[in-house]
């Protein structure tokens, strides 16, 4: 069992166990011990980081330890999350590692691996860095001590690859785009990158100050961004996360798109381009049942994994699949990265707007959704799922939804939070059985 990593990396409050700056250098120490294997001082790991606050003290602390176990550290600077999985491989780093809690406030910090492939790492790889970090790790020879450096062109590299996977010969120009950065890792690369290819771009959250990073803006707050798509007259919307690792598509009146709309957008077209692997998308359990449907009437087919987008590239990758996310944002495309990219997925939409001559209301809500509801439950000690009162109440759920909807009860991987969601036909029993059953889990808690 892992006690530190949870569904993506090591994650928490800055300064709280396991997110402290002694963590980290223990972590930096165990990840260099684990990658640098044969003693010798070729071993490298690049380091990319968002915009919060507590970023400097972890990529010290994480340089620190890795340094002290002979690697060699290439720090990035802030950059999305999908950078650090392009520039791994491309750098021939060993390992590397992201600075980032995502979506989360700037009191939350979170440490990402990936391996020298550019994915993230297994389970199993996670599970021997934590073994790795109880037992402790001896320092190398002080003649062996790696050494770190800043590289000042890891951006832009990461932009040009970006720029590389919308269609040749296609520009922007005319179009006008709301880009919400969220105050975080893409608040320089997302409108480059849109200006570069020829789009008229209005910035939202762009203004970082370590502590704003996700605060009203963002993928999870897209009141701000859907007023400048309405007040500007833009063209579409495009609401990025902290770390640029998923993305929220507003149309031209202000609605969002979730991941679910955007990989049926995709799949369509990609299966139309005979480009989709085996006619399969694969997405997690918490992805619509509408969403199953469409691809069902349309020939293709749903494959679910566990909740984390790590576990959709595992399946992709395990079984040649190229399209894959999740539903709250993050889209996989593996002809173009490792990982979920935002701002990747964003410009494939554009592209489709312009290929269809189609506005964005017009390809943004692709299937009829059914009615879905989750609610969060904040807890802070125990296991409320385990508590008998709670696990009758979700019993009770799931034989009045029988044949009428489905129910998912989880523990967030990366919060401390009780996910409660159902779907359902009829929105009365929907909100019922949902409110009650988070009225358990409160009382538990």
């Amino acid at each position: 069992m892992r006690k530190l990593f949870g569904t993506d990396g090591v994650r928490g409050q800055a300064n709280v166990h396991p997110m402290t700056a002694e963590m980290a250098l223990a972590l930096g120490a165990a990840a260099g011990r684990y990658f640098r294997r044969d003693g010798s001082n070729v071993h490298r790991v690049v380091i990319g980081k968002d915009t919060r606050l507590s970023g400097y003290m972890f990529e010290n602390a994480l340089t620190a330890g890795l340094t002290s176990t002979g690697m060699n550290v290439l720090l990035l600077g802030p950059v999305p999350t999908p950078a650090v999985g392009l520039l791994t491989p491309s750098m021939r780093a060993d390992l590397g590692i992201m600075i980032s809690a995502s979506h989360n406030p700037h009191e939350d910090n979170g440490i990402k691996f990936f391996g020298p492939d550019g994915f993230k790492l297994s389970d199993e790889a996670e599970a021997e860095i934590e073994a790795l970090v109880e037992a402790g790790t001896e320092p190398t020879l002080a003649a062996n001590i790696g050494r770190a450096k800043r590289i000042d062109d890891g951006r832009f590299r990461y932009q040009e690859r970006v720029k590389s996977t919308f269609p040749a010969g296609m520009r922007l120009d005319g179009m006008k785009v709301v880009v919400d950065c969220a105050n975080g890792a893409a608040y320089k690369t997302a409108p480059e990158v849109l200006w570069e290819l020829g789009a008229e771009v209005i910035p939202v959250g762009t203004s970082p100050n370590g502590t704003n990073i996700n605060k009203d803006c963002g993928s999870t707050a897209p009141q701000a961004a859907a007023e400048a798509v309405v007040s500007h007259g833009a063209d579409v919307g495009l609401c990025l996360d902290g770390d640029a690792d998923r993305i929220i598509i507003l149309d031209e009146t202000g609605r969002a798109a979730d991941g679910d709309q955007i990989m049926a957008l995709l799949a369509r077209r990609w299966a139309e381009e005979e480009r989709l692997k085996d006619g399969t998308l694969v997405a997690t359990v918490m992805s619509n049942l509408g969403l199953e449907r469409f691809l069902d009437a349309q020939g293709m087919r749903l494959e679910r994994t566990k909740v984390g987008d790590r576990y959709v590239v595992e399946a992709m990758r395990q079984n040649g699949w190229n399209l894959g996310g999740e539903q709250s944002g993050h889209i996989v495309m593996t002809d173009y990265g490792t990982t979920g990219d935002g701002l990747v997925a964003g410009l494939q939409f554009l592209a489709e707007m312009i290929r269809s001559g189609q506005p964005a209301s017009a390809l943004s809500q692709v299937f009829t959704p059914v009615p879905q509801l989750l609610r969060n439950v904040r807890y802070s000690g125990g296991d409320p799922l385990l508590v008998a009162s709670v696990k009758a109440r979700i019993d009770d759920a799931e034989v009045r939804l029988n044949g009428k909807g489905r129910l998912l009860i989880r523990k967030s991987g990366t919060e401390p939070l009780i996910r409660v969601m159902a779907e359902c036909e009829d929105p009365d029993l929907l909100q019922q059985v949902v409110g009650e059953i988070v009225a358990e889990v409160e009382a538990a808690v």
